[in-house]
């Protein structure tokens, strides 16, 4: 086999592949852990069911990628966002900015984040570790962002930022559950989360 023909059937393999995860996670999003068969991940990805353990060794190893790399992607998502504010963007600024990304990345923009969240108490223990780790990253970027704020006199200095950061990343998770496009606009939403942010927590 030529090294052409090498890397053709290398690219259409992580082309499959990555179409297989793109499945899973459609599936996981709104069928939940228990309801995800691999067959109905085989059909929304165009492939027998049985190809699948080509590329992962069970469901499970299928569903612990979906939920680590919605983790993941929204954790990156934020942290470029974010990177993109001019320089000279409050700390407050930066918040407000990264409850927007949040939200649209994991309402609107990524089925992976979607099934990452609403499945987090679903997948059993031995699922939630590598997810888990790329969660507890995160969390850190919020909780640096918190703190750069109440520095700059933009919070209160009594708010505990423990607790409001998890009630804020909680509440705004919770919305995958609860939020319905043709009751209320996303950007409502968002505008709405970004006031709690700002008269909850603001100095």
């Amino acid at each position: 086999m030529s090294q052409a023909t090498e890397d053709g059937a290398t690219a259409k393999s992580q082309r499959t592949r990555q179409r297989i995860l793109d499945a899973a996670a459609q599936v996981l999003s709104r069928k939940g852990y228990a309801g995800t068969r691999l067959t109905d991940v085989a059909d929304v990805a165009g492939v027998q069911a049985p190809a699948i353990y080509y590329y992962f060794g069970s469901r499970d190893d299928l569903v612990e990628e979906v939920m680590w790399a919605g983790a993941h992607r929204v954790r990156v998502h934020v942290e470029e966002v974010i990177a993109a504010l001019p320089d000279d963007a409050t700390p407050l600024d930066r918040i407000l900015a990264a409850v927007d990304a949040h939200l649209r990345y994991e309402l609107q923009i990524s089925d992976y984040t979607t099934a990452s969240v609403r499945n987090a108490g679903q997948v059993p223990e031995h699922l939630r570790v590598r997810p888990a780790a790329e969660e507890a990253s995160y969390s850190r970027i919020w909780r640096d962002l918190f703190h750069a704020a109440q520095d700059a006199g933009q919070l209160r200095a009594d708010l505990d930022i423990n607790i409001f950061r998890l009630l804020l990343l909680g509440s705004m998770n919770w919305a995958v559950e609860w939020w319905n496009p043709r009751t209320r606009s996303l950007d409502d939403l968002v505008r709405q989360t970004q006031d709690l942010v700002r008269h909850g927590a603001g100095a």
